[in-house]
This record gives C-alpha cells, structure tokens and sequence, in this order.
C-alpha cells in the first residue's frame, strides 16, 4: 500500500526528526458547524517505520495525524546519545509546539504505547483521549513468549534487510490468524534498535497509572504472544475509569492485521 503521509525532516529538542502527517486539513464531516476534531498522535512498536502505519492513517480522513520516525528507526538519524521514555515524551511536546498543535488525541502501539503513557501523565492538560493498543506498563509487565522476547535482544537480527522481515513477522504475527503485511518495513539500525529496548527495559509507568484522568481506552488482542493479555488488564485495572476491548485472533499487531475492526473501536472512542 503506497503511503499518504506528508514526510519532513524538523529539528526538534536536539534531534531531527522524520514527521509524518496525514490530511494536514481533514475531509469535511457533517455540517460546518461541527468542531473540528482533535488531531491524532499515533506512536508505533519498537523498529516500525512510519509508512506501516498507511492502513490505520488512511482510514481516518476526518481527523490529522502525526507521527515521528524514533532515533535509528526508519528515516530518522541515528540517536547521538541514548534516551529515555520521558525525554522522548518532551521531544513530542516540543513537537507539537512547532506544529502549533495545542492537544491531541493519543494512540501508543506497543512499544509506543510507552511514550504516549508518559506523555499523557507529564502533559495531562494537553491530552484529550488517550488509546493503548498492545502495549504494556513497561518493567511490571508480564512476559510474553521467551523465544520471541530473546531474539530482540540481537540487533543485528532486525537492522539487516535480508532478515528483518523474517524476524518481524516472527515477532509481530505472533499468535495472530490474520498475517499483517510487513512490505512497508525498512530496517532499523543496530543503535536505533538498542535504544529503543534500553529506554524501555528502564521504564514503567505504574507509579502514575492511577493519576490518568483522562478518558483511556486500552486494546488488546487474546492471541498476543508479545504482551500477553494479563498486561491489558493491569493497564484498566490501575487507570480509574478505563475502558477495556480485547480482539482474538490478530495477534500482536491486531490493529493492522484487521484494521476495519479497529478503526471502527477506535473512531467509536475518540469521537464519543
């Protein structure tokens, strides 16, 4: 699928950065004097590229989205330091400041689902709705299948073209009766990779679980071998008024495996 998006590069907190954006100026919905929706921030899973997002995105022409390549991942340059979830969670607030975009909604994919956490909990005046698909609380989680987790310990094993699609359906199909097209993915870097895992091997986010007070909606998928569902239930078990939809059958990335049935939960929630 060829991609929608609009890509730049923008310096942004030291970094430059690859934004995408999808429908800068969304489809008319309704009459004219509806409000216009909040923009919708979408942050994907550890060493996805922006262009995997197409399927989610180009379902959603009413509303903006952006999103970020991370350091090492896809079109962004290489991290010159390593960093944290709560620094990446800054970087997207300094972000939005170039993009003159006040708030937003949030979707955090797995590994994004990190950053998305943080950012709602140090930007709570910023964010309006706050989704987490497949994603966990970071170090309390629940581990998923040990084979799966071991082998993304190697870098190397997803920052070489001829291998990384391999690995990633591996990991990303896991569980899944659906498979997801992986023909968008380019590799990370080795750096890029082990950034990523060290910023999250060092996070968690149940401290403030508890303090989200915004509308949350958490998603998951039954046949999850990466974040198994126990992880699901912790995240709206501990954030105060969540709402909880579990899939089966899409395994991991559940979103992009079937992502009619997504869009279709998602829109529900943001636009409710």
């Amino acid at each position: 699928m060829a991609t929608t998006a609009n890509f730049t590069m923008i310096g942004v907190a030291g970094r430059r950065l690859r934004v995408g954006q999808w429908h800068v100026q969304p489809a008319a919905r309704g009459t004219s004097a509806r409000p216009a929706l909040r923009p919708l921030v979408i942050l994907s899973g550890i060493g996805m590229n922006m262009e995997m997002l197409e399927p989610i995105a180009s379902r959603l022409p009413g509303r903006r989205i952006v999103s970020f390549d991370m350091p090492g991942i896809g079109q962004s340059p290489d991290p010159i330091f390593p960093y944290t979830i709560p620094h990446m969670a800054l970087t997207l607030a300094a972000l939005l400041d170039r993009l003159r975009i006040d708030s937003v909604d949030l979707l955090g994919i797995s590994w994004g689902g990190a950053v998305v956490q943080q950012f709602a909990f140090q930007h709570r005046a910023r964010t309006g709705k706050l989704v987490l698909a497949a994603t966990s609380a970071g170090g309390t989680m629940i581990p998923g299948n040990t084979s799966l987790l071991g082998q993304m310990f190697d870098p190397m094993a997803y920052s070489v073209e001829k291998t990384l699609r391999r690995n990633l359906a591996m990991v990303y199909n896991g569980g899944g009766a659906d498979r997801v097209s992986l023909n968008a993915a380019t590799a990370p870097s080795p750096l890029g990779w082990s950034c990523q895992m060290a910023a999250f091997a060092g996070w968690s986010s149940a401290p403030f679980l508890p303090l989200l007070s915004m509308p949350v909606m958490v998603m998951g998928d039954e046949d999850d071998q990466l974040i198994p569902p126990a992880n699901l239930h912790f995240l709206h078990n501990a954030i105060p008024g969540s709402r909880l939809e579990m899939s089966d059958g899409g395994g991991h990335l559940f979103m992009l495996a079937r992502p009619d049935a997504f869009i279709e939960k998602l829109t529900g929630f943001l636009d409710a």
